[in-house]
């Protein structure tokens, strides 16, 4: 029993069918085969009520009511697939439409998107007994779940400066780095440096300062704020003298790391600290020819990271690397505060005559500028 306007239905009966509506006409002929694909999908003539809408919706292609009745016809008749096709059409319609939407339709709509709900759980299991998810690699399961809608698509936008042609990876595997087993292993001693530094509490400044030089139409809670804040060996391509008089060995282990070196600019090296609860809100980094590495230093509960559509938990001693033109956020939900020791590499995809390129032009920008293409990270 196909539903009625009087049994809140979407447009479907007599009435239904002949009422103007988005983009409906009011042609006789279109109402007369839609009277009729309706009568025929109540008597159970499904195939003759399909034949019937489809030539209807060959002259009125966003006939909601007709792309809803499809959907109807086509679902009785047990084709999920076609009736998929068409109850999408059917929303893509109500999305298009400008004013709100007639209440005649939302009972129609409403089940039209319950049962895309419906064949997307079905779809999703028929995937995974073919290609059961524990036995997937990481990168396939992503595919899989961009396939399936339950992941987004995210690419480099870094906001300042792109270079073409590098690969689109949001978490670099840190055994590709052969001085990763190095840093990590001098974590209990930069641990140890940095809470004497933590011991002065004036040591550390908000991360993101407030420029009053440069209107603020992006500015978020955490500029000037503390709660996201930081205590820098390099500092915009700079070495900062005394931070790292009061930190050797954190300062050493970089003497030999493939640093982003810009003059002005790059790299900087950095306690970042987030405070209990502080949440740093989604973000593309300034240019994708660098990669942000974390090397977590106190996680004293959950907090993660997330770039595109993975997320990482940070672990004490466990090198994370990561592209930040990629969009990124991250979270304390720790009751105690965070920090990691974070600094910027190369990509290791650019050759040395693109480094120094890149750095050529940055520099050449920033002079004609009079401003940094990159400040901080």
């Amino acid at each position: 029993m196909f539903p009625s306007i009087h049994s809140g239905g979407p447009c479907i009966d007599v009435a239904g069918c002949i009422r103007p509506s988005l983009g409906m006409t009011s042609l006789p002929t279109l109402d007369a085969r839609k009277q009729a694909a309706f009568n025929h999908a109540r008597d159970g003539q499904l195939a003759d009520a399909e034949s019937t809408l489809q030539s209807v919706l060959r002259e009125s292609p966003r006939d909601l009511g007709a792309l809803l009745l499809l959907g109807d016809v086509q679902h009785a008749a047990g084709k999920t697939q076609d009736a998929s096709r068409a109850y999408g059409g059917a929303m893509q319609v109500a999305q298009m439409q400008g004013g709100p939407m007639p209440d005649i339709f939302k009972p129609g709509l409403q089940r039209a998107a319950a049962r895309l709900g419906e064949y997307a759980r079905q779809y999703e299991s028929f995937i995974a007994a073919q290609i059961p998810p524990e036995s997937r690699s990481p990168r396939f399961d992503q595919s899989v779940d961009i396939l399936l809608g339950k992941a987004q698509i995210h690419l480099q936008q870094p906001t300042k400066y792109y270079f073409p042609a590098l690969p689109q990876i949001q978490f670099y595997d840190r055994s590709d780095f052969d001085w990763a087993p190095a840093l990590e292993a001098q974590t209990h001693a930069i641990q140890q440096e940095l809470r004497a530094v933590l011991a002065d509490h004036a040591a550390f400044r908000p991360y993101l300062e407030r420029d009053e030089s440069k209107p603020h139409v992006k500015s978020h809670d955490l500029v000037g704020n503390d709660d996201w804040s930081a205590f820098y060996l390099w500092k915009d391509g700079a070495r900062v003298e005394e931070n790292c008089a009061r930190c050797p060995v954190t300062a050493a282990a970089f003497d030999t790391l493939p640093l982003d070196y810009l003059p002005g600019q790059a790299p900087s090296v950095l306690f970042s600290l987030l405070k209990p609860g502080a949440a740093i809100p989604p973000h593309h980094g300034l240019i994708n020819t660098r990669l942000i590495c974390h090397l977590p230093l106190l996680v004293p509960g959950p907090a993660w990271l997330r770039v595109g559509n993975q997320t990482h938990h940070w672990k004490e001693g466990e090198l994370v690397i990561f592209d930040d033109s990629v969009e990124h956020e991250a979270k304390n939900e720790a009751s105690e505060t965070r920090v990691v020791l974070l600094f910027d590499i190369w990509r290791p995809e650019l050759s040395l005559q693109e480094r120094e390129e890149v750095t050529r032009l940055l520099g050449a920008i920033a002079q004609y500028s009079g401003e940094a293409v990159i400040s901080g990270n």
